[in-house]
């Protein structure tokens, strides 16, 4: 036996090699085109992206041309240095930098010398492009933004990394990647798939045609066009209502999960991160450190979420049986929870106060007895805290929400482990951790989560996963922006809720904020801030929070807006938000009032105190404030949002 196996062994081997060279050298021949490749050029043949529409079909991102000029370092001649420099605009030290960095990436494969050139600057360079042996200019598709809001939905296109291309081989030395928000997400769906040329060279090195008949040659296929959730009117509004104020603004369709408005601020104009100056705008937004116009507010900032998360301490109130709808608490302007502990409200005057004046009033110490009720149900406090936050975690709270968008934050619910981290000895309590109550203590949550907390909250117990898709040219979305997600607390629970909510506009602390013929229910929040400056904690005006969804039957929007250092949550963020749903169901605004009051409200003197800033340029900022305020003024009641400028 083991005298066959060994020579069977052989054969089968040689035979396997024999038929693998045969499949190389007279079937496959791509490998004779590599080696063949000293004689090749090849050029890349690149589609346009997929344009960008919002859920109305009107345009947001298109394609314009550009040209980038290509070099091959081995194959570099004589070259006029001077000349050439001149006639792009560039140093001597400019061009010996991109020649040895192409050099690195590869002695005979072209990479990009120079990219983004316009019209003009292309039409100047190819007259005499024949004098510069080794180049060659290859066209492609920049993005041309049709309107001057979104950025942070957008994202932009940057040329790909070392990183990048290693972990993907369909990228090359000078592609164009999407990075953030939309263009990063989808990706793959928005870039297409380039086409690829090989032409034949001769001995010397000039294009004699192309190469074996154009065989391995490949067409570009341009990208899927898509729609995105985002009504691009209220879009638009809520930058307008957002300038030289920062925070977010969500506003989600409950039913549907689908992203209405997605704003953060400050923001900035996509358009200047296109073309040749770029780089040196993405590097003064990124360096930046005071605005950020970077950072989206939206979906990175975690905030105590102050009296608007009083609606999960009464829904798991509620769910927990430790309250009914009927329950009172007394209120002194607070209440004594420990010897020498004293919790101050503000919702009045002494008396009862029941759920649904609790909501509406915003009662610390309705809220503050529910919480500590909860916790007692059960022995022991560790359990009790768990099952507290589970109930709260099944609202998309102090996780990720898998949304489409590249970046995130969890937030933080609290759960034992919280409390066993801190306190590592034990001795914690309901009172220990009573802040929780009212969305402070351990409590953090991001504008999106706020918008998804209303949303499950308007459709009485599910939410959809916030998305920012809606349409994609030929595919379906993710089934998991389809699939429901219910909540914890029964649905019997939140009608009472829900009135409390409505009362807010019709009683309560919201009540200047109405809107004629539509039904809001919403909730103030105010939550407590605090800065280093000049290495000492201080404290800074509160965070102006305000959560609503909208019309109270059949909601179809729900909106979270935070503005940080704005004061209580009627001041300035409730007039936004109700601004925000008008816009959006009336497609008008009546309430011209409080529309004035906004864009007359600047805080970027408050910003000033943050620290960072001379002497001088918070003077400057004072009298720009002065100035814009007056301006906002005359501008205010004719204000109107120009569609005709957004195109379709």
């Amino acid at each position: 036996m083991r005298k066959v196996l060994l020579p069977a062994l052989i054969i089968i081997g040689a035979s396997l090699l024999i038929i693998r060279v045969f499949y190389l050298q007279i079937i496959d021949d791509s490998f004779k085109l590599k080696s063949e490749n000293n004689a090749i050029k090849i050029k890349y043949d690149y589609p346009e992206r997929g344009y960008i529409y919002d859920r109305n079909g009107v345009l947001l991102v298109a394609n314009q041309p550009s040209y980038d000029i290509m070099v091959i370092p081995r194959e570099l001649d004589k070259t006029d240095t001077l000349e050439f420099c001149k006639l792009l605009n560039i140093t001597k030290e400019d061009f010996i930098k991109k020649i040895e960095k192409a050099k690195v990436y590869s002695p005979r494969l072209p990479s990009v010398f120079l990219s983004q050139l316009n019209k003009n600057e292309f039409a100047a360079f190819q007259e005499k492009i024949r004098k510069f042996d080794g180049f060659y200019f290859q066209k492609r598709a920049l993005r041309d933004y049709e309107v001057n809001f979104g950025a942070n939905i957008f994202g932009f296109i940057t040329q790909v990394n070392e990183k990048q291309i290693e972990k993907n081989h369909y990228y090359k030395s000078g592609d164009l990647i999407g990075k953030q928000g939309v263009e990063q997400s989808y990706e793959e769906i928005l870039r297409g798939v380039k086409g690829v040329k090989y032409f034949q060279k001769d001995k010397f090195n000039r294009e004699i045609g192309s190469y074996k008949d154009g065989k391995y040659d490949t067409i570009a296929k341009q990208g899927e066009d898509v729609n995105l959730t985002i009504d691009a009117v209220i879009q638009k509004y809520g930058e307008e209502l957002m300038v030289n104020k920062r925070g977010g603004i969500v506003a989600i369709e409950p039913k549907t999960g689908e992203i209405l408005a997605l704003v953060t601020a400050p923001s900035y104009d996509p358009g200047i991160l296109v073309g040749r100056q770029k780089s040196k705008n993405y590097t003064k937004l990124y360096y930046d450190s005071i605005a950020k116009p970077l950072y989206d507010r939206g979906l990175l900032a975690e905030y105590p979420p102050g009296s608007p998360f009083k609606i999960m301490t009464g829904l798991v109130g509620l769910q927990e049986e430790v309250i009914n709808e009927e329950t009172t608490f007394v209120c002194n302007h607070g209440f004594s929870y420990a010897r020498g502990r004293f919790q101050g409200c503000h919702c009045g005057i002494f008396g009862p106060r029941s759920l649904n004046v609790g909501i509406y009033k915003s009662c610390n110490a309705y809220f503050s007895n529910v919480y500590l009720k909860t916790i007692a149900k059960y022995k022991k406090p560790a359990y009790a805290v768990d099952v507290w936050s589970n109930h709260v975690k099944s609202f998309g709270l102090g996780q990720f929400m898998g949304y489409d968008l590249p970046i995130g934050k969890k937030g933080n619910i609290p759960s034992s482990k919280t409390y066993k981290r801190i306190y590592p000895n034990g001795g914690w309590r309901g009172t220990t951790i009573i802040s929780n109550a009212i969305g402070q203590g351990e409590v953090l949550m991001t504008p999106i989560q706020l918008a998804n907390m209303m949303s499950a909250v308007a459709n009485e117990g599910y939410y959809y996963t916030p998305h920012i898709i809606k349409k994609i040219k030929g595919e379906k979305i993710d089934t998991k922006f389809t699939t429901k997600h219910v909540t914890t607390i029964d649905r019997k629970y939140f009608p009472p809720m829900i009135q409390g909510l409505f009362d807010v506009y019709n009683h309560g602390t919201a009540y200047a904020l109405k809107v004629e013929g539509i039904d809001i229910c919403g909730k103030t929040g105010t939550a407590e801030n605090f800065a280093k400056i000049d290495g000492v904690r201080t404290k800074m005006q509160d965070h102006s929070i305000f959560v609503a969804f909208a019309p109270k039957d059949n909601p179809k929007i729900a909106i979270a807006v935070l503005v940080e250092n704005g004061g209580y949550g009627a001041t300035i963020a409730g007039p936004i938000a109700s601004l925000m749903i008008e816009k959006y169901l009336k497609k008008k605004i009546s309430r011209t009032d409080l529309e004035t009051r906004v864009l007359n409200i600047s805080l970027q003197s408050r910003y000033a105190k943050l620290g960072g800033l001379s002497e001088e340029v918070k003077k400057e900022l004072r009298i720009k404030d002065s100035i814009l305020q007056s301006k906002a003024k005359i501008k205010a009641n004719t204000l109107k949002i120009d569609t005709t400028k957004i195109k379709k």
